[in-house]
């Protein structure tokens, strides 16, 4: 016999990550056939390495006006191992983004190649205490993405950060520099980069900060330019090159183009993509299979805000889960979700352009409002520690979505989700033992075993 425990998330109830009575894996049943979620731990694939959020400029300035006690809860509940999310990672913004006050960059002296005006000094006031108190709530170092929106306004073809517009070909080689200039400020911060990618969202001419490439320019950058510029800074064996991240439809096509490069190919770690064109986990796993030595960073996903209802949010707790099952079993390493904190109005934001997230201030800021896809989102993040191997796993319906993984200690995890209006009972089985679990109507339950 071999113990099992229960944690169980329910729409409308009180089991928010609770606790159920346990089960047990034994040998009564074993010739059953129906119902089985199989858990087959002698299939390996990737290693998954954490699971995080963004620490923007608008999370950063809502987090500011908690009281003191709400912004260590805050931190707490996100990136604490024991009391929170447990997160590990985060990713930070270079230059400004939609959830920033408005535009702003690093260095915004027309003509300064050189980028001799270059700076820091926003973020040390703006957005370092709280990537500080994050990376003090984990209790250890933090993986950090750093993802530009928009270079400076002078290096653009329309003059300006938003609407789009291209990177003016005199500017690449300055582009570049700033790269390195920006991974080195923030390691004499102490907030050392782990990755970078290329451009937050290639394809979109977007109302706010962005940046238009295309597949060939960005192989052409990476290759002449970026890739280079980090190399002679000493960069390029700390951090990881992501590139696209973008929407999962156009994996393949980004991919085909930068790394049947091989120059360009060898500067890169892995792609990285977002959710909002639907699922695409076929893309990941095709992506995969063509080059399995590259990684699948999930690097964005959010909900609209204009959501406002109960249903509406416990449907985004589901899209959650559902779409990090999907990831991991198309191959993904590390999942980050987009702001870990906003306002009540789903900002600030310099735009209009507002969201939800899965922490949420009032109107006063004096109390934080923990969102359902908070729970969801526990699920995976609490009990897929870092250094767990996702493991392989079959299951009897497309009713139940399933992923399972073995941890680092020796302990494993399998987490299912029932989307459906009906309760089911499915029945694990791992090496040839079942144990029966309880799924209610609209449930997520994360069962453990060492």
């Amino acid at each position: 016999m071999i113990p099992v425990q229960i944690f169980l998330t329910q729409r409308d109830s009180k089991n928010l990550v609770k606790k159920q009575k346990p089960t047990a894996f034994t040998d009564r049943n074993g010739w059953a056939e129906n119902d089985l979620v199989c858990i087959e731990d002698d299939f390996t694939y990737q290693t998954i390495h954490g699971f995080g959020g963004a620490l923007t400029e608008s999370a950063a300035v809502t987090w500011k006006k908690l009281p003191a006690a709400l912004r260590r809860k805050a931190v707490e509940l996100c990136y604490d191992p024991r009391k929170g999310l447990g997160y590990t990672l985060a990713r930070v913004h270079m230059n400004s983004c939609d959830f920033s006050l408005g535009n702003w960059s690093c260095d915004d002296t027309p003509g300064d190649f050189a980028l001799k005006d270059f700076s820091v000094a926003h973020y040390r006031e703006a957005i370092f205490p709280l990537v500080a108190a994050a990376r003090k709530a984990a209790g250890r170092p933090l993986w950090i993405l750093g993802s530009p929106w928009s270079p400076p306004a002078w290096m653009k073809s329309n003059g300006k950060m938003n609407e789009g517009g291209t990177l003016l070909p005199e500017c690449r080689d300055a582009w570049a520099l700033f790269f390195a200039k920006f991974a080195k400020a923030l390691s004499r911060e102490g907030f050392p980069l782990s990755a970078f990618t290329v451009q937050n969202e290639e394809k979109a001419r977007q109302t706010w900060d962005s940046c238009v490439w295309t597949p060939e320019e960005t192989r052409d950058f990476v290759r002449d330019h970026l890739g280079p510029a980090l190399a002679k800074a000493g960069l390029a064996k700390k951090i990881g090159l992501y590139f696209w991240d973008h929407n999962k439809e156009r994996t393949l096509e980004r991919a085909r183009a930068l790394l049947g490069d091989p120059r360009a190919a060898a500067f890169v770690a892995g792609i990285a993509v977002h959710w909002y064109s639907g699922d695409h986990f076929e893309q990941l796993r095709m992506f995969k299979e063509r080059w399995p030595e590259k990684d699948v960073l999930f690097s964005e996903c959010c909900c609209g805000i204009l959501e406002r209802t109960e249903s509406d949010l416990w449907r985004q707790g589901e899209m959650y889960a559902h779409d990090i099952v999907g990831n991991l079993e198309g191959g993904m390493t590390r999942w980050l979700d987009w702001n870990v904190l906003l306002d009540a109005q789903g900002g600030p934001n310099h735009v209009g352009n507002f969201c939800n997230a899965p922490l949420r201030a009032d109107e006063a800021c004096r109390k934080l409002v923990v969102q359902p896809s908070w729970h969801y989102i526990a699920h995976f993040s609490r009990f897929l520690r870092p250094g767990a191997v996702r493991i392989g796993c079959s299951r009897w319906t497309s009713d139940v979505e399933a992923v399972a993984a073995r941890n680092a200690d020796g302990s494993f995890a399998a987490v299912l989700l029932n989307r459906t209006d009906r309760a089911l009972r499915p029945q694990l089985r791992f090496r040839g033992l079942l144990a029966p679990v309880e799924l209610p109507a609209h449930s997520i339950a994360t069962c453990t075993w060492k």
